[in-house]
């Protein structure tokens, strides 16, 4: 089992930067891939990025592309979502998932991909 807890959501402004944060319980957090979601209000769930278990491999939607970044510390048993120029449609709830997978070539991109959810962290960004 891995309980998930986001933080470091909050209001900003177009341009600016917000850095997500989303610690994991358990002993076995370094071999869980791990993603970041975001659903906003009347929308459905979508993914942002993607890191494999050892960092190896990251993925992003393009939309996110060239603006986010996620790494993780895995001796401290967090993933990060560093998010630079924001824009208002980044505006959502933004969710870290995780899922018991060692094999990092592959892209764990949507939801039924994973197994344990944290509970949300809100991000506004204003124009």
């Amino acid at each position: 089992q891995v309980q998930l807890v986001e933080s470091g959501g909050g209001l900003v402004q177009a341009g600016g930067s917000l850095r997500l944060s989303c610690a994991a319980s358990g002993r076995t957090f370094s071999s869980y891939a791990m993603g970041w979601f975001r659903q906003a209000p009347g929308k459905e769930r979508e993914f942002v990025a993607f890191i494999s278990w050892n960092a190896y491999n990251t993925y992003y939607t393009d939309s996110v592309r060239g603006r986010f970044t996620i790494f993780r510390d895995n001796a401290k048993n967090t993933v990060y979502l560093q998010m630079n120029s924001l824009k208002p449609e980044d505006t959502a709830v933004y969710y870290c998932a995780a899922r018991f997978y060692t094999e990092a070539r592959v892209v764990l991109t949507t939801t039924r991909e994973y197994h344990y959810w944290g509970q949300g962290t809100h991000v506004t960004v204003s124009s």
